[in-house]
């Protein structure tokens, strides 16, 4: 179980997020067209999972527009912005923030994404969604690179994320 804290009030999560160098939890997620997504449809490619609560706030926002700039000319990798949201809000934020470079996916049909990653939070007001957090995976679905981020409306370490997927 990770210790985090929302505006400086103690929670937590289920788990903690895979070890460096293990497989990643497989996961099943929903995309724009409601379609039933996974991992192993970017094999081949290394991702970025920017894990955040829920797109409609403003460090999660933030989070998705700055690695949306940062994803710009990414030909080996993707970036994948993981949230409880439907993907209609999602597809909205696409829209308004002219998104082109991460794809949203929703944990809208089950929340075995979160459970597994160990960022399902579990008590508190954001109980039931996910928390902070970044994921970089190899082309085989190794991890590479994990940040949980410790304060919910703290923004994730990019430069550090972004070293780990450019690696070889």
């Amino acid at each position: 179980m990770a210790n985090i804290t929302l505006e400086g009030n103690p929670i937590h999560t289920n788990g903690e997020l895979p070890k460096i160098s293990d497989d990643a939890p497989a996961a099943i997620l929903v995309d724009k067209d409601l379609n039933d997504v996974s991992l192993d449809q970017y094999n081949g490619r290394k991702k970025l999972l920017n894990i955040v609560p829920s797109i409609d706030t403003g460090v999660c926002a933030a989070s998705t527009n700055k690695f949306n700039e940062l994803a710009a000319g990414l030909t080996d990798s993707v970036v994948l912005v993981v949230s409880a949201d439907l993907p209609f809000a999602q597809a909205r934020f696409v829209q308004e923030n002219n998104i082109e470079n991460v794809t949203m996916l929703s944990m809208m049909r089950n929340r075995n994404f979160a459970q597994d990653y160990g960022v399902l939070i579990t008590d508190g007001p954001l109980a039931g969604i996910a928390a902070r957090a970044v994921v970089v995976l190899d082309e085989n679905n190794r991890v590479l690179y994990t940040e949980q981020v410790p304060e919910i409306s703290q923004q994730p370490d990019y430069d550090s994320a972004m070293s780990a997927l450019s690696k070889l």
